[in-house]
């Protein structure tokens, strides 16, 4: 698995793609063992937050077609060899009960950026490139990128990004929306870092339970997620405790 790494570091699971020399272009065996490791760490309660990223200059520069070999594309698609394991790697980061946060060190492109749309944070260097470059090549999105960016963005804007094929760097895709921090690249690490340790002070049951109703009420009519989180129920302990030390009570 020396494509796809991962390092814990106390409670931060950060997987990592390991093909710098390539621009850690996505194969499908790269897209399965992150699946793998998403959904081990889904079900470890030591880990508190997952980050995915990139080793090198790039985050991922997106599929690598050569990795289909003899398969042939047809009608824009790179077929289920890359699909199913994408989905399925997209499904266990939404689907986790930790934030998973998308660390983009570098260059962002195509499948890359369907699978970094769908973490809950997007962080991003300064210098790092993003775009959606599928009508560059005559290629249609199937892991998302017509559904999820134009919710982040707004649709208008997606449709621009999307019908030219433009690169943006960090600070449009924070006036954009697609980023909720940005960073110089020599700052990347500590940007990430600091915000694991903010979100590392709240109940990690309620950051669950958070994540679970934007999930599941993302596409929902209004009045719809207000039942859905009317009703919903979630194990969490610790409210009596952490309200005693807001509060003062001993």
């Amino acid at each position: 698995m020396a494509d796809v790494i991962q390092e814990r570091r106390e409670d931060v699971l950060e997987i990592r793609w390991n093909r710098p020399d390539a621009m850690n272009a996505l194969t499908p065996d790269m897209l399965k063992w992150a699946g793998d490791m998403v959904e081990a760490a889904a079900s470890d309660a030591g880990i508190r937050i997952i980050v995915l990223t990139g080793s090198g200059r790039a985050f991922s520069a997106g599929v690598d077609l050569k990795a289909l070999g003899s398969v042939r594309i047809e009608n824009g698609s790179v077929g289920d060899i890359l699909d199913i394991p994408a989905r399925r790697l997209i499904d266990a980061m939404e689907r986790a009960p930790q934030p998973v946060i998308a660390k983009i060190n570098g260059h962002c492109f195509t499948g890359a950026l369907e699978i970094a749309l769908a973490c809950d944070l997007l962080v991003m260097a300064e210098e790092a490139g993003a775009g959606d470059t599928h009508m560059k090549w005559g290629l249609r999105p199937s892991w998302g990128m017509s559904q999820r960016l134009p919710r982040r963005i707004g649709w208008q804007r997606a449709r621009e990004l999307t019908y030219t094929a433009r690169t943006i760097r960090g600070p449009e895709a924070l006036s954009l929306g697609l980023a909720c921090r940005v960073a110089p690249a020599a700052e990347l690490d500590a940007a990430v870092d600091a915000l694991c340790a903010q979100i590392r002070e709240n109940c990690p049951q309620a950051l669950a339970a958070n994540k679970d109703l934007y999930r599941a009420t993302e596409t929902m009519r209004l009045d719809d997620g207000l039942a859905y989180e009317a009703k919903a129920v979630y194990p969490m302990q610790g409210a009596e405790e952490r309200l005693a030390g807001f509060l003062g009570r001993s």
